[in-house]
């Protein structure tokens, strides 16, 4: 049996689609059978991330309803063999699932892959529930701006509604000047936050380079966060990895 994670952000422009996309690409490569799921209806971006718009035939709304099997739906990536995605449908009309389906879901995943890797969308509405709904485990994408702080306690405190296992913090696109000039640090956001930290992400161009290329950043990079999403991948897996030194 798998384990399930929902990766949330509260809010836009913390990088939670890279994230996903990275640490899903890192899964994978370690060896582990990885479904990264977008959640995100109408509004799809993880198969640009990954480089897999080309090959996107069916969506996970098209599994619940029973349309196609998740063996046919969810597509594998051409050059990490144990990467798989399914993605979100694009009409908004999707958005009638219900909760247990979405639950149901999942746990038919878990059943056929190790990681399943749900890429939840911004806010705190609907789709960020039903997102969360099957999830086993949390983790909560931030930055160290004070606005993604306060919608990171936000998303926390809707979470504790769920009954899921762990919840866990990343601080992501950190930038050490900044952080200097700010006077901040990442036990501060800790603490906002009130959650455990997982991982640690710095700001790196080659990020959005990957991603308007459309290739996972592990495959053209193995410093930065291409690394940052490698330790966390292990730390997910059980190993103790040392936070990286920004």
């Amino acid at each position: 049996m798998g384990t399930s994670y929902v990766v949330a952000s509260g809010k836009g422009g913390t990088g939670k689609t890279s994230f996903v996309a990275g640490v899903g690409a890192a899964l994978a490569r370690l060896g582990h059978r990885t479904l990264c799921v977008d959640a995100d209806i109408g509004l799809r971006n993880l198969d640009l991330v990954l480089g897999m718009s080309d090959r996107v035939l069916m969506n996970f709304a098209d599994v619940i309803t029973g349309r196609c099997t998740l063996e046919k739906a969810a597509v594998h990536h051409p050059h990490l063999p144990n990467l798989y995605l399914l993605t979100a449908p694009m009409a908004r009309d999707a958005a009638h699932i219900q909760k247990e389906d979405m639950r149901a879901f999942v746990q038919a995943a878990t059943r056929q892959f190790d990681f399943c890797i749900i890429d939840a969308p911004a806010g705190l509405g609907s789709g960020f529930r039903l997102a969360a709904a099957g999830a086993d485990r949390a983790i909560i994408v931030t930055t160290t701006d004070s606005s993604s702080l306060r919608d990171a306690q936000h998303t926390v405190m809707e979470l504790s509604d769920y009954a899921m296992r762990s919840r866990h913090l990343v601080v992501n696109r950190v930038e050490k000047k900044l952080l200097r000039k700010l006077h901040r640090s990442i036990d501060d956001a800790i603490d906002t936050a009130g959650l455990p930290l997982i991982g640690i992400v710095p700001e790196d161009p080659k990020v959005r380079l990957a991603t308007n290329r459309e290739i996972p950043l592990i495959l053209m990079e193995s410093r930065g966060a291409a690394q940052a999403y490698t330790n966390i991948a292990q730390r997910l897996c059980g190993n103790r990895v040392p936070l990286m030194k920004i």
